[in-house]
């Protein structure tokens, strides 16, 4: 693991959910409220609660186990789960997960693909994958 991770890993732990929250309702200001925020790099977790204008009730979104592969000159996200307290979102989420969804590579892009890469790079590549 390069120092670069480190500091970034660290930089992300430390960062406060207030300021995240903050910063996500600035720019959802008008459409809707960022409520909940967990991130945990380690782990490959990940859980937001947002409150749209006019609803009743927030939506919840949890992901888990996700990752960015590069493989020769191209990069991949992926997420092995996702879960949302509404059904709509569920089947939604259901045709993304498991599945490799091609990041396009420009070249100004290429060293933050790079760098991205590593550090959400997969735990294991035992899963199942589909392209």
């Amino acid at each position: 693991m390069s120092f670069k991770i480190k500091i970034t890993k660290l930089v992300i732990k430390l960062t406060p959910t207030k300021l995240i929250k903050w910063v996500a309702n600035i720019i959802l200001k008008d459409i809707a409220e960022l409520t909940g925020f967990s991130f945990d790099l380690d782990a490959r977790t990940a859980y937001v609660q947002i409150q749209l204008l006019g609803e009743p009730e927030a939506i919840d979104v949890w992901l888990e186990d996700f990752a960015i592969i590069g493989e020769q000159e191209s990069y991949h996200l992926i997420i092995h789960k996702a879960k949302a307290n509404r059904i709509w979102l569920n089947n939604i989420l259901s045709r993304i997960v498991e599945k490799k969804w091609k990041i396009p590579v420009t070249p100004q892009m290429t060293s933050y693909l790079e760098f991205a890469a590593e550090l959400f790079k997969a735990e294991s590549s035992d899963k199942k994958i589909v392209a």
